[in-house]
């Protein structure tokens, strides 16, 4: 059976020993001599029980994955990230898409960053209020039911009652269905509408069936057979879809968020394709016969969010502080081997809405000199104000194996001034951040131009009604940059906008970026064919991927 693996570690530069654990809690204990060369940091792990672990290969004949004794052409996908529900219309893993059991109205033209038609063949808005949506007429779902414009109009009215980060984002105020066209109206001039329809979780199922959590009925190239929440799915090839069934007969979409297990996976060939290997393990899948290892630049960035609620966060200087704490070279060089960049905005460089900003000087000295702005003193070793010591809880999680090791990084970076700062192991951010405000920063993963445009991120984020807005922010200038950008229609001037409101996050560290991680992919090149690692992240298991 593959389960978790024992802890990684790695020693920096400066003699600081990283460990890299997927387990539920971490506790860290550090000893601290009298100066800073004889500092030992001596990192504990602790981990709670797991009545079962995450299931990927077989312990007996009995156990074994379905996958296994099917006859046929088929792939075992491992993704990194689980999940215990398949609506389309609320999971943040994008599992349903990302499996090929869904699609969306319209999709991403990765190469020209541009919108293309996916389920819509054509759409009109000049007006960026009044749209209309002409869909494709040979589709059906995988129920064998046709894709009519009264089932599109049911599936977009359900995410908007399901999911408010959904509403918010498409701003429809009415849903008219004609036939094969469709008729919405948004509550404002909104030009990137039609954008925002890439989404994932507006997906197009069949709102008739009974289970969408567990048997979501989409229109893709794979029908869902089984569901183990948390574990795996068995999909199955849908002969009627529309755009040439798959040559594959099925694929095993499973899930382990431990990084070494999943390339111990790929290495003893109980899976062909590993979304996100183990960096340390780069090396020697990429040395191993009749294995590939693919990586890319995406649209991701990795950021540390800023509680904004937080009394100690709401001075911009210990803002400034943690930014300057962030070794954004040594943490590309150390955790990711150079699989990344560093970033100082949230937006890749060769964006045509990306600011260009210059690294800036950080460190120790620069971030106490933030620090004593905010009238913070150094104390017998303790960064203190008004005689309480400056304490932070940072949130990580292992589903990207990288954060936490920039969170032990940081937290060690932070003591060595005095900071102390408590890490704390969550499961799903999205829900914890969302629920919770007893934290101070987070290690924290963002997808900003999926669309291929700013608008999606700096709406989500920094808009008081954003659905990833885990900082809190309602800042009337910023919000007033981002209407105005919802409102722009001419593709410079939106630009323009876009640059000012990641001006006005750099300006105001409302949120501190580390890097651009490079979107890894590592599998059995002599068994699988047309795999194609996309900078969006979103189309994984299509109609092409094929083995040999």
């Amino acid at each position: 059976m593959l389960g978790r693996t024992a802890p990684q570690s790695r020693v920096r530069k400066d003699g600081v020993r990283i460990t890299n654990d997927s387990t539920r809690s971490i506790q860290i204990v550090q000893s601290i001599g009298a100066t800073p060369s004889k500092r030992r940091y001596t990192w504990i792990v602790t981990a709670a029980m797991l009545a079962l672990v995450m299931l990927l290969g077989a312990c007996s004949p009995a156990s074994q994955s379905a996958a296994d004794a099917q006859q046929g052409k088929h792939v075992h996908f491992l993704y990194n990230f689980s999940t215990r529900s398949l609506d389309p219309h609320t999971d943040s893993s994008y599992v349903p898409l990302r499996a090929g059991i869904t699609e969306t109205l319209v999709r991403l033209d990765e190469d020209k960053l541009s919108v293309e038609p996916w389920l819509a063949k054509s759409w009109e808005g000049d007006d960026g209020e009044h749209w209309t949506i002409h869909l494709r007429d040979d589709i059906t779902f995988q129920n064998g039911k046709p894709l009519t414009g009264a089932a599109v109009k049911a599936s977009l009215e359900r995410v908007l009652k399901e999911n408010t980060g959904v509403q918010n984002a498409l701003k429809i105020k009415t849903i008219e269905a004609d036939g094969q066209t469709l008729h919405i109206t948004t509550t404002e001039p909104f030009p990137e509408f039609v954008s925002e329809l890439v989404n994932p979780n507006t997906s197009i199922i069949d709102v008739s069936e009974t289970d969408i959590v567990n048997k979501p009925v989409g229109t893709g190239p794979f029908a869902l057979s089984s569901f183990t929440p948390g574990s795996r799915l068995e999909l199955k090839r849908y002969d009627g879809y529309w755009d040439g069934a798959s040559p594959l007969d099925g694929v095993t979409f499973s899930f382990n968020e431990d990084a070494n297990a999943r390339s111990l996976a790929l290495k003893s060939g109980q899976v062909d394709v590993v979304y996100r290997p183990e960096i340390e393990s780069l090396a020697s899948l990429d040395a191993q016969d009749g294995i590939r290892v693919d990586a890319t630049s995406t649209f991701r960035v990795h950021q540390m969010t800023m509680n904004m609620q937080r009394l100690a966060l709401q001075d911009v200087n210990v803002r400034k502080a943690v930014d300057a704490l962030i070794d954004r070279k040594e943490i590309v060089d150390s955790i990711l081997l150079g699989y990344g960049e560093p970033a100082t905005g949230p937006f890749l460089p060769s964006l045509p809405f990306a600011p260009v900003y210059e690294q800036q000087t950080g460190g120790a000295d620069v971030a106490k000199q933030y620090l004593q702005k905010a009238g913070y003193t150094l104390v017998n070793g303790t960064m203190q104000k008004d005689g309480q010591p400056l304490k932070l809880t940072l949130l990580t999680y292992s589903a990207r194996a990288d954060l936490p090791l920039i969170a032990q990084v940081f937290q060690s970076d932070a003591g060595r001034i005095g900071i102390a700062v408590e890490i704390r192991q969550i499961d799903t951010p999205e829900e914890y951040m969302a629920a919770n405000r007893d934290w101070d920063l987070a290690t924290y993963s963002n997808l900003t131009a999926p669309r291929g445009d700013a608008g999606y991120y700096l709406n989500a984020t920094y808009h008081p009604k954003g659905a990833l807005n885990f900082s809190g922010v309602h800042d009337d200038q910023l919000t007033a940059i981002i209407d105005k950008l919802n409102r722009t229609v001419e593709s410079k001037q939106r630009s323009v906008l876009a640059k000012q409101a990641a001006d006005y996050v750099h300006d105001n560290v409302i949120n501190a970026f580390v890097l651009f991680p490079s979107t890894i992919v590592a599998y059995n090149e002599n068994k699988v064919k047309n795999w194609v690692t996309t900078r969006s992240e979103y189309y994984m298991i299509t109609n092409k991927l094929d083995v040999m």
